[in-house]
């Protein structure tokens, strides 16, 4: 299975405000990475349409945001975005083509749309949070 962990770090402007608000507002915390997530996720989707082939479909519409959790060796917040496709881990890494002989005739590589993608999430991903962390403190 191909997944995509997002963390806080390199995010040094917000780790303090994140830190009160997990200390004082825990749902509003996990709301935030659960909503930054989505946002990661449709970036992550967006790309794998424009450069992975579609042929049923079932491969862009697998992509999924996990559940937010707390890791325990930081303490901060993470979330996921992975593809629970049977077969994302041939499209992000490639496979070998085989006919039904069980003859070798080639190699297709991998898309590697995880991996690509993560650039245009860690560039975006403090304008993300910045967004999410207003509307969450103008609600209060």
């Amino acid at each position: 299975m191909s997944d995509f962990d997002i963390d806080t770090k390199g995010l040094d402007d917000f780790k303090n405000e994140l830190n009160d608000l997990v200390d004082h507002f825990p749902k509003e915390a996990k709301k935030l990475m659960r909503k930054s997530g989505s946002k990661a996720r449709t970036i992550i989707a967006r790309y794998a349409r424009k450069h992975v082939k579609k042929k049923t479909g079932n491969y862009h519409k697998s992509i999924r945001r996990g559940k937010v959790w707390k890791d325990q060796t930081t303490g901060s917040y993470k979330v996921r975005v992975y593809s629970a496709a049977p077969h994302a881990h041939l499209i992000e890494y490639g496979h070998r083509i085989v006919d039904k002989k069980g003859q070798e005739h080639g190699f297709k590589e991998g898309s590697h749309v995880f991996e690509k993608s993560t650039n245009e999430v860690d560039s975006k991903w403090d304008e993300i949070l910045e967004k999410e962390f207003d509307k969450i403190f103008d609600d209060l």
